[in-house]
């Protein structure tokens, strides 16, 4: 098994993916090791930590948990039926935790090859995925690309998420891991909605970062190719 959905940002300095399905310890140093990764960025809450846990050897690499529930300043996740529905829930991430924003981006700002992940690394690696871009200087399209990106390899990573659910929490239905169901995929349209409502209350994603608490030098630090 793997780290799916699996891909580079900003000169290849951070990397972003799913969560490590299947993955046991000689597996994950391997993996690691073959992508130079030196720390790996956890969104995912300690539930989900638990039923799909990293197997990572004491020093391997600096591990930050820096959990979102993706329930954050939001009615529910059922109240999402429309692509600016999603949109408006990445902006609820960012309006209540630019510190989480700030602490997922830190290592890679600090000169390390990170990866950044949640279960799909869809929405909350998406959303810190986009600002990671817009503050690297990349351009909308570049950005809204990345996010769409994800859909494809949506079928692929429910089939191995589901596997890995029925064990850990049988009680979960089948049906629970259709793509229909999970929260739109990643249509264009939610990005481009959230990265014109982000404009409009933040202005630049490098401001929005230091204001969140990242130091000049670390910005200039993500940037740096």
């Amino acid at each position: 098994m793997a780290v799916l959905n699996l891909r580079s940002l900003a000169g290849g300095r951070i990397l972003r993916g799913s969560q490590p399905f299947g993955m046991g310890t000689a597996a994950t140093a391997a993996f690691l090791e073959r992508h130079g990764i030196q720390a790996v960025v956890d969104l995912r809450s300690a539930y989900e930590r638990a039923i799909v846990p990293w197997q990572l050897a004491n020093g391997a690499v600096e591990l930050v948990e820096n959990p979102l529930d993706p329930r954050t300043a939001s009615a529910g996740l059922q109240s999402i039926h429309t692509a600016e529905d999603l949109g408006e829930l990445y902006l609820g991430w960012v309006r209540a935790r630019p510190d989480w924003v700030a602490e997922s981006l830190r290592p890679a700002a600090q000169g390390k090859r990170t990866l950044i992940h949640c279960s799909l690394g869809k929405d909350r690696t998406g959303v810190v995925s986009a600002l990671a871009l817009l503050a690297t200087g990349a351009d909308r399209a570049a950005v809204v690309a990345d996010y769409a990106a994800s859909t494809a390899a949506l079928p692929t990573m429910l089939e191995t998420m589901s596997a890995a659910w029925r064990l850990a929490v049988p009680e979960v239905p089948e049906e629970a891991f259709s793509p229909s169901l999970m929260l739109l995929q990643s249509p264009e349209a939610a990005m481009e909605y959230f990265l014109d409502r982000f404009g409009h209350e933040f202005g630049d994603a490098a401001d929005y970062l230091r204001v969140a608490g990242l130091s000049g030098s670390e910005l200039d630090g993500l940037r740096r190719r």
